[in-house]
């Protein structure tokens, strides 16, 4: 385990995981938000975002949270783990809400000054509600990974299909110790 993509839904928890094993293995953490949002919110054009992704995954050892098809190819194509959280539409929902309604509060910030706000909270259109966006998007994530699992796509990739917090949990406690 030295290359490793997690993916998933919002709320999933690909950050949590991916911090526990990066610091477990020592292993470089890749966030693709961090990467791909600059400030404001505004994307990377594809081709950097691409070259900028590529850089972060150039030595052997990291874990890469994320879902971006744009490097998809590059990520999960180079990865030998790749974890899939599967965990129930309600259970991200709520998580991305109670996440992000700290977020709004605390006024963290997230990546390059970027941070929620209620604005976005309240709003009905998915673009700017992260909540309306895991909710509406959530199966989009079961029916595109779990293809990539029954077509064979990950087959070249050790493949954990982790579909309930205690599926994590369990993954995490029989988690082979660094020096094995």
């Amino acid at each position: 385990m030295r290359r490793v993509a997690i993916v998933g839904p919002p709320g999933s928890g690909k950050s949590t995981l991916a911090g526990t094993i990066a610091a477990r293995y020592g292993l470089r953490h890749v966030e693709l938000d961090a990467i791909n949002h600059q400030p404001d919110w505004t994307p990377l054009p594809v081709p950097e975002f691409r070259q900028r992704v590529t850089k972060a995954i150039v030595n052997d050892g990291w874990v890469v949270d994320g879902n971006y098809r744009p490097v998809q190819d590059l990520v999960q194509g180079a990865a030998d783990t790749i974890i899939f959280l599967d965990l129930s539409r309600w259970l991200v929902t709520a998580r991305v809400a109670w996440r992000s309604l700290r977020r709004v509060i605390t006024r963290e910030e997230l990546w390059n000054g970027n941070r929620e706000s209620m604005r976005n909270l309240v709003s009905r259109d998915p673009e700017r509600n992260i909540i309306v966006w895991a909710w509406q998007h959530q199966p989009k994530y079961r029916e595109l990974y779990g293809g990539f699992i029954r077509d064979g796509y990950w087959d070249h990739a050790d493949v954990h299909h982790l579909r309930t917090p205690s599926d994590v949990r369990s993954f995490v406690v029989a988690l082979p110790d660094a020096r094995d």
